[in-house]
C-alpha cells in the first residue's frame, strides 16, 4: 500500500493540527517555566509536562504529514491517552507531586479538558485515515490493477 495514500491533513485533520500545534506551543511554553523556574518543587510533574509536549510536537508532525507517519502518530496519540490518564489520576491521588498545573494534571483540567478529549479525536482520525487507504488500494486493485486478469 502506498504511503502517499494515507493522507491524514484534509477535513477535520487541519483542524486537529492547528489544535495539536497550539497544545504543543502551549505546552512546551509552560513546561520551559516550569522547569527553568521551579523544577525543585515538582520535578517529575514539569518533566512529565515537558514530555507531554514532545508528545504533542510528534502528534502534530505525524498528522501534517500523513504518509508513513500515520502508524507513528498511532502511537503518538495512544501514549498522549495513557499519560493524561495516568497523570490525571495520578494528580487527584498524590497532589503534593502536582502542586500546580500540567497539560495532563487532572486530565487536563487546566486546558478545558482539551488534552483528555483530543488523543481519542486524533486515534479515530488515524482510523479513518487508514480506513480510507485500504480502500483506495482495494479500488486499484479492483480496478484492473492485475495484470493478470483476462481481458473482455
Amino acid at each position: 500500500m502506498a504511503d502517499t495514500s494515507r493522507r491524514a491533513l484534509g477535513g477535520p485533520g487541519v483542524l486537529l493540527v492547528v489544535v495539536y500545534g497550539v497544545l504543543a506551543l502551549a505546552a512546551t511554553g509552560r513546561s520551559v517555566l516550569q522547569i527553568s523556574e521551579y523544577f525543585a518543587r515538582a520535578p517529575l510533574a514539569y518533566l512529565l509536562s515537558a514530555f507531554a509536549a514532545v508528545v504533542y510536537i510528534l502528534a502534530t508532525w505525524c498528522l501534517a504529514k500523513g504518509g508513513r507517519w500515520v502508524r507513528v502518530g498511532v502511537v503518538a496519540c495512544t501514549v498522549e491517552l495513557a499519560g493524561v490518564l495516568v497523570v490525571g489520576l495520578a494528580s487527584y491521588l498524590d497532589r503534593a507531586a502536582f502542586p500546580d498545573k500540567t497539560v495532563w494534571s487532572h486530565f487536563g483540567q487546566g486546558y478545558g479538558l482539551v488534552p483528555l478529549v483530543l488523543p481519542v479525536l486524533g486515534l479515530l482520525w488515524f482510523r479513518k485515515v487508514e480506513r480510507d487507504a485500504v480502500a483506495a488500494e482495494r479500488l486499484r486493485h479492483d480496478d484492473g490493477a492485475d495484470p493478470a486478469a483476462p481481458e473482455g
